[in-house]
């Protein structure tokens, strides 16, 4: 029986399927994900993202990242802590926060596993290109909330599902590390469920506030 990895919904249907895996949406948070049988092995998915090739010299990368920086860099007081989670190879958001006076930790299960980091607060807490990859979005977002200060922000990066006919052609979806994908009311629900504000600056992006 398939679970939903957000919410813990038994109550799922088949949204898509193609040759690759299937693709089952939540009737509680309109989460769709892949079930979990499906995901790669850890060995496997790490050999995906050796692959990336992003750095804090690569301008386009910068501009990309923007998309998120730019928003919530203007909510944030001056020298507000922060945490990149899942970093990645190339840490580049953290060195972009740093450079605008916000001191910096960065975490990534493969790169930077410095469990110490996930022990502390912060003002604000960064996860680009993260959340599709998560087996387990429901524990790793609520531990990343329980991490911010009060009046702290959350700010994701990922592209979101829009309509059913969007979805069987969308390339994102072909990706195998991606197994887990937001619609606006996903993370409309999610942030009701946690007493926190939201806001959608760009179409892959969402910046939470926590009361």
């Amino acid at each position: 029986m398939q679970c939903c990895p957000l919410c813990g919904e038994i109550k799922v249907s088949l949204y898509h399927q193609n040759h690759r895996r299937e693709y089952y949406q939540c009737a509680t948070c309109w989460l769709v994900f892949v079930p979990s049988e499906q995901h790669l092995s850890v060995a496997d998915e790490k050999a995906e993202y050796d692959q990336h090739q992003n750095s804090p010299q690569d301008m386009g990368y910068r501009r990309f990242l923007g998309r998120l920086f730019t928003p919530l860099l203007a909510k944030l007081p001056k020298g507000a802590k922060g945490l990149d989670f899942g970093s990645g190879p190339g840490p580049t958001l953290s060195v972009m926060f740093e450079e605008g006076g916000h001191p910096m930790a960065i975490y990534d299960i493969f790169y930077a596993s410095d469990m110490s980091v996930l022990q502390k607060t912060y003002d604000f807490i960064t996860a680009t290109e993260v959340v599709e990859h998560l087996a387990m979005p429901g524990k790793v977002l609520a531990q990343l909330v329980d991490q911010l200060l009060p009046g702290g922000y959350l700010g994701i990066m990922t592209k979101r599902v829009t309509t059913h006919a969007a979805f069987a052609n969308w390339h994102y979806i072909n990706d195998p590390t991606h197994i887990c994908f937001f619609s606006e009311a996903t993370f409309e629900w999610w942030a009701a469920q946690h007493q926190l504000t939201v806001e959608f600056p760009e179409k892959d992006t969402v910046i939470l506030r926590k009361h």
